[in-house]
């Protein structure tokens, strides 16, 4: 966790290189991860599962379940972490940061931004 800890830089938070946002992840053609780390009795209340995005996977783990399930995050794709305030992510994100997963970022906006992303006008673009 220290060596993390070192490299979360200004020029590192200045770059961005900790976070997406909702446009540039939609926008992937390649096969990514969505994590929704809030609770199951969130995700049950409003989940979110995306089914028009066909390269998009989501999955709920919520934070505290992260240590004991870690093996089903692939390391492979991008992962984008999301939850309403972006506080749980960025919790999240310094954990697997400090486990070795590299190809992480946070979903700039949380929920709202999201949301903002998922408008009429961008779900009839997908759909057509």
């Amino acid at each position: 966790m220290e060596d993390t800890l070192k490299n979360f830089t200004l020029e590192f938070f200045g770059k961005g290189k900790h976070k997406t946002t909702p446009a540039a992840f939609f926008d992937t053609k390649e096969s990514v991860i969505l994590l929704d780390v809030r609770s199951k009795q969130e995700a049950d209340s409003i989940s979110i599962n995306l089914k028009h995005h066909k390269n998009i996977k989501c999955l709920n783990i919520p934070v505290d379940e992260i240590p004991d399930r870690i093996d089903e995050i692939p390391v492979d794709k991008l992962v984008a972490l999301f939850c309403p305030a972006s506080v749980r992510s960025a919790i999240v994100y310094g954990f697997l940061m400090a486990k070795g997963l590299a190809n992480i970022r946070i979903l700039e906006g949380g929920y709202p931004a999201l949301t903002d992303a998922l408008l009429p006008g961008r779900i009839l673009q997908i759909t057509q």
